[in-house]
């Protein structure tokens, strides 16, 4: 054999062969690698692509890499429409196959406790969006008309502030309300980062993605739960997508929320990314009392505001928000999960 050993996922054997016109990275057709009672689903592909030197370079060509993706995508979800894969990281490249077996070989033990764990299961993902107001969409000609004058500009901006507050906290309870109930309804939950949309392309705030892992033969009433809360809050978006390999739930250390039964338990039960936790819903910036406040079990909150007012105008708003809690080996210091 000549190339590079590309490897999409670890199974266990499937009762029938692979689809003869099944392509993956590169157009390479995805064969079956048996080693131990396992599979590896692997591809040939070119060294002058995959090698360490040209791969790093092609890992910055945002086309070569979405045509990547969408080749071993396309292998994950023909794996998955017929077993429970393992899928491991885009562009995971051995030598021969020498070197795959040497890797099943060492991670044997946790790719066969990952498969048990994740058997018959698979991954939905939900998305709630804020959708933008008729006044961020409208054009130019649809501008307020111009205030008369200083007080009248601040009313407005005060009311477009307090109109936008108002929809942030809807926002937050209905995307908490919703994460809750599917966690429920779930066998794992994990939250992810929420998606710039700059970068999506989609309309309106990312507020809550979420992915659930939810087994086989519950997956459509899964759906049918998700698809009836889709028109319960104005002006508010949910997208479901999957069912995909569960992608989210291969670290075990990621994937703690096992039935979690209350709003309360499914945030302690989400997944840690960064370094710091993901909260159900992360908007501009978190104030530091809320993080610290999700970040630490105990302690003691003090928050007020002082408010300077002329002619019924809030001119400076201060917010103080602060946080009494001692430090020790129960309740350790959270400069460390922030570093």
């Amino acid at each position: 054999m000549t190339g590079l050993r590309y490897v999409y996922a670890v199974c266990r054997p499937v009762g029938a062969p692979l689809q003869a016109e099944l392509t993956g990275v590169a157009g390479a057709p995805a064969k079956m690698l048996h080693h131990h009672g396992l599979i590896a689903v692997v591809s040939d592909v070119p060294a002058q692509d995959f090698a360490e030197e040209p791969l790093r370079a092609h890992l910055e060509d945002l086309d070569w890499l979405a045509a990547t993706a969408r080749g071993h995508q396309q292998v994950i979800d023909a794996l998955t429409a017929v077993t429970t894969p393992l899928p491991l990281r885009l562009a995971t490249v051995f030598r021969d196959d020498s070197g795959v077996r040497v890797m099943m070989e060492e991670r044997e033990e946790s790719f066969r406790r990952t498969l048990d764990r994740l058997e018959g299961r698979v991954e939905w993902g939900v998305k709630v969006y804020v959708e933008p107001t008729g006044e961020e969409t409208a054009g130019p000609e649809a501008a307020p008309a111009k205030p008369a004058s200083g007080r009248d500009y601040l009313l407005q901006r005060r009311r477009k502030a307090r109109a936008q507050e108002d929809t942030w906290q809807r926002a937050e309870r209905f995307a908490g309300r919703l994460h809750s109930l599917l966690s429920e309804h779930a066998d794992a939950a994990r939250l992810h980062a929420p998606q710039n949309s700059a970068l999506s392309r989609s309309s309106g705030q990312n507020v809550l993605n979420a992915a659930y892992l939810v087994p086989r033969t519950e997956s459509e009433e899964f759906v049918e739960l998700v698809d009836r809360t889709k028109d319960e809050q104005p002006g508010m978006r949910v997208e479901l997508t999957g069912p995909w390999a569960a992608y989210s739930f291969v670290d075990p250390r990621r994937a703690k929320a096992r039935r979690a039964g209350t709003a309360a338990r499914a945030r302690r039960a989400a997944g840690a990314r960064g370094g710091r936790l993901m909260t159900v819903v992360e908007r501009r910036e978190i104030a530091l009392v809320d993080l610290l406040d999700r970040l630490l079990a105990g302690g003691v909150v003090i928050k007020g505001d002082i408010t300077l007012r002329i002619a019924d105008v809030d001119l400076v708003r201060i917010d103080l928000n602060a946080l009494i809690s001692s430090v020790n080996e129960n309740v350790p210091s959270p400069w460390e999960e922030l570093s």
